[in-house]
């Protein structure tokens, strides 16, 4: 169940980022569910299998959206294990671990985002309202981290995410 549930999370994040979400926009911003769910993913488990979630996640995002097939896999893959290799002795118990990770991992994919649109030759108007955006769906990460880390955490430790013979 687990497995089904951690395969499931990116395509109902996908889902509601394009549905709800977007209609609830923040000038323009959506939060990044797929990219929230990799930090909390990466935050409670080992650094190869958190690496190899957030490119799945970053993969299935690309095939969603349809251009540039490669490039969120490649930075949710590298936010991810940069997550994970941070995570060592932190308390994941405290949901403002939860929350500075989302702050972190949202501020490393965008700049990793940023690189790789750069280096792929793709056009980046740089200009204060890509700024401006990321700073939106940066905050709007970190509102939704708080009580999505709660649950998340919870099903982790007793719920249907829980580990069972790894």
């Amino acid at each position: 169940m687990r497995y089904l549930i951690l395969m499931l999370l990116p395509l109902l994040s996908i889902f509601l980022q394009s549905t709800i979400f977007h209609t609830y926009s923040i000038k323009g911003a959506v939060p990044d569910l797929v990219l929230v769910f990799v930090v909390f993913y990466s935050l409670l488990n080992k650094k190869n299998n958190s690496t190899i979630y957030g490119f799945f996640c970053g993969l299935l995002e690309d095939l969603y959206l349809g251009r540039a097939i490669g490039m969120n896999a490649i930075a949710k893959a590298c936010t991810a294990f940069l997550v994970a290799r941070l995570q060592g002795g932190v308390f994941k118990d405290n949901i403002l671990v939860g929350i500075i990770a989302v702050l972190l991992g949202s501020i490393i994919n965008g700049f990793l985002l940023l690189l790789l649109s750069l280096a792929s030759y793709n056009l980046v108007y740089f200009d204060h309202l890509l700024f401006i955006s990321l700073i939106y769906q940066i905050i709007y990460n970190v509102i939704l981290a708080a009580p999505l880390y709660a649950i998340y955490y919870r099903s982790t430790q007793r719920g249907w995410l829980r580990k069972t013979g790894d």
